[in-house]
């Protein structure tokens, strides 16, 4: 066996010149407790190991390359094209060089194996390929680099408790530092495997194939369980699989994101740390599961749910982390540089603490859609149900921070005031419908709030909703309204309120959550589309019976997905131009 040859202390990472990226150029790949993203290239530029809120190991994406890159791409100028594999997440670069060589290099990550692994197969399509590689992690999350030793025939990198095992199949590839280049013949397969444990050196050689067969007839066992089956599959699929690769396995819980620090505009700002489990996202991911048959994902995530609660006070806050109790402080990560220059690099979130109204209304409408679809009359969580609605009563009058998580005033916004009728409303109905005992006071508080949404964020002058009470701004929060049932989608207030945002937020089927530009939320600068908005839209014009101009929207999302079906939360509506390119490629 190797000795472990440590190669002195941990130095600062190397700094190299930054390149324009786009959001767009990143493919997803993860375990279940985990996700990397790999870049167009072959780059795999960000990954947080060992789970979703770890230090990344990887973090290229948001600096450079001297922050944390595992590069494999042939030396010699390259095309390059990707895939998915069909119902799986398994990636799949195809480079083609000017001579006419090319190579496949597939990447995945076992679901829930033990040892957790990143495994990328290199492959030889026709003729000889030169290949470069360059494996540079760094710990703290791009601050440090490693110390390099090796063992296990392999090289070993090493920080304060951490060890990351890299091994190949040709074992003279796990032991160069950083960067090596080497032969690719044609019909060669070179897998190279990234772990904190070792796997035995018997095994190497048909580890990765193993690995491979497994991983994809997991996911495609997995996707077979979809109950859709419209004319949107393909693209349902892939959001079913890519939520299911941000859920946390061992907890259930789901982060919004794999990623902190992605603007919202390049340049900007608005950079947040989204790899926790949002309580506000809590009903459309209990139904995208309810709705297409994965009864035990909704089960897992109302497990989550119940146990983030505090079930003595049920103190909620805005998001908990994927292990509900971990501490989460927001601080900015200065050695950065941000994605494309855009700072802050933040990692935390103090929006955490935050009054949201919403987050009441959120939990208990989770819990009656999961009850309706798979629990029927089951008690289980009703006593925080009923706690969290005290905690309610003595707050609901109070300005709060809003769905969007303002930092600068707070308001009474129409939404938060609609979702907390939404909390009454939703208890009085599963209290009625499962016999539970509810509190005489809840139906008066729901008639209140109803009363006072309508006389208060209702602007006449406009025929609309208002972002808050007695504003003039408008925002696209309120397109939910008539899918809570707080209003029928075709009561004129509601039709009005659609007509104000498709004028004044809209850059055609693109909708912007609130005109940034003109609102003193406390973070300041701009923003691209949201298209979750878009979506909301499609759904009050199919509730209004225009389902012809709600599917040409939906559509149009749909295809600003980038070339592997991925969707961004928000799209810079000037590149549009770019959907051709892609296309293309």
């Amino acid at each position: 066996m190797d000795e472990l040859a440590f190669g002195g202390p941990a130095q600062p990472a190397r700094e190299s010149p930054p390149r324009v990226r786009a959001i767009s150029d990143y493919a997803m790949i993860g375990d279940g407790n985990t996700a990397a993203l790999v870049d167009r290239s072959g780059a795999l530029e960000w990954l947080c190991w060992p789970r979703f809120d770890s230090d990344a190991i990887f973090a290229a994406m948001i600096g450079n390359e001297g922050n944390g890159v595992w590069a494999i791409a042939p030396e010699a100028p390259f095309r390059s094209s990707r895939q998915y594999r069909d119902d799986t997440l398994i990636l799949e670069t195809r480079f083609e060089t000017e001579c006419g060589a090319a190579a496949l290099l597939t990447d995945f990550m076992p679901y829930q194996d033990d040892p957790q692994a990143v495994i990328r197969r290199l492959h030889g399509l026709s003729g000889a390929v030169r290949m470069t590689m360059r494996f540079a992690p760094r710990f703290r999350s791009g601050s440090v680099a490693p110390h390099y030793g090796r063992k296990y025939s392999g090289l070993i990198a090493s920080c304060d408790d951490v060890s990351l095992v890299f091994r190949a199949t040709r074992p003279e590839l796990a032991q160069a530092e950083e960067t090596t280049s080497f032969d690719l013949a044609e019909g060669e397969t070179i897998d190279f495997i990234l772990t904190h444990e070792n796997v035995a050196s018997a095994k190497l050689q048909e580890y990765g194939k193993t690995a491979e067969v497994a991983c994809e007839a997991f996911w495609r066992a997995w996707v077979s369980k979809c109950s859709y089956d419209g004319p949107w599959r393909r693209a349902v699929a892939r959001s079913l699989i890519t939520l299911k690769a941000l859920i946390y396995a061992p907890s259930g819980g789901i982060v919004a994101a794999p990623t902190t620090f992605l603007p919202e505009r390049i340049g900007g700002s608005r950079n947040w740390d989204y790899r926790y489990c949002w309580l506000r996202d809590s009903t459309f991911a209990v139904l995208a599961f309810l709705h297409t048959g994965y009864l035990e994902e909704a089960d897992a995530w109302v497990n989550w749910l119940l146990g983030a609660a505090d079930p003595r006070t049920a103190r909620t806050h805005v998001f908990y982390g994927v292990v509900p109790n971990t501490e989460i402080d927001e601080y900015e990560a200065h050695w950065l540089a941000g994605f494309n220059g855009s700072r802050p690099v933040r990692f935390g979130n103090d929006a955490r603490t935050q009054l949201q109204l919403g987050v009441y209304g959120e939990v208990q409408d989770t819990l009656y859609q999961w009850r309706l679809a798979s629990a029927g009359a089951e008690c289980r969580g009703w006593v925080q149900q009923c706690a969290m609605l005290r905690r309610l009563v003595p707050v609901m009058g109070e300005p709060d921070a809003g769905i969007w998580e303002q930092r600068g005033h707070l308001e009474r916004f129409t939404q938060s005031r609609a979702l907390a009728w939404v909390a009454f409303d939703r208890a009085l109905q599963t209290a009625d419908r499962f016999g539970f005992a509810k509190d005489p006071a809840w139906a008066a508080h729901r008639d209140a709030l109803r009363a006072e949404v309508c006389e208060k964020g209702f602007d006449a002058t406009m025929g609309a909703f208002t972002r808050a009470y007695g504003s003039q701004s408008l925002d696209a929060s309120s397109l939910p309204l008539p899918m809570v049932g707080f209003l029928p989608a075709d009561d004129p207030r509601i039709v009005g309120t659609v007509h104000a945002i498709r004028s004044r937020l809209s850059a055609g089927s693109f909708i912007y959550r609130y005109d940034a530009r003109l609102e003193n939320d406390g973070v300041g600068g701009s923003e691209g589309a949201f298209l979750p908005c878009s979506f909301w839209l499609a759904d009050n014009l199919i509730l209004q019976r225009q389902e012809d101009e709600a599917a040409a929207i939906f559509e149009s999302v749909v295809e600003s997905a980038n070339d592997v079906g991925l969707l961004s939360e928000e799209y810079d509506v000037s590149c549009k131009f770019c959907l051709e390119i892609f296309r293309r490629r």
